[in-house]
């Protein structure tokens, strides 16, 4: 897998900084998240955000 392959996973590395293509080096700080981790997330807040291992109900559950 080349550079611009693994570029194109990172939605942020799309952007321009000071009119040049956004290099990111403070992983110490954080650590940028490739497409398919931002995609889990925000499925799992949209369908099953909730406490994990302090209920019974269905989104606990799912959550856990």
């Amino acid at each position: 897998m080349g550079l611009e392959e693994i570029r194109k996973q990172f939605p942020i590395l799309t952007r321009q900084v000071n009119g040049k293509q956004l290099v990111y080096l403070d992983n110490a700080a954080t650590t940028q998240k490739p497409e398919a981790v931002i995609n889990a997330i925000s499925e799992f807040y949209l369908q099953s955000n909730s406490n994990v291992h302090r209920g019974f109900h269905t989104l606990s559950e799912e959550a856990t």
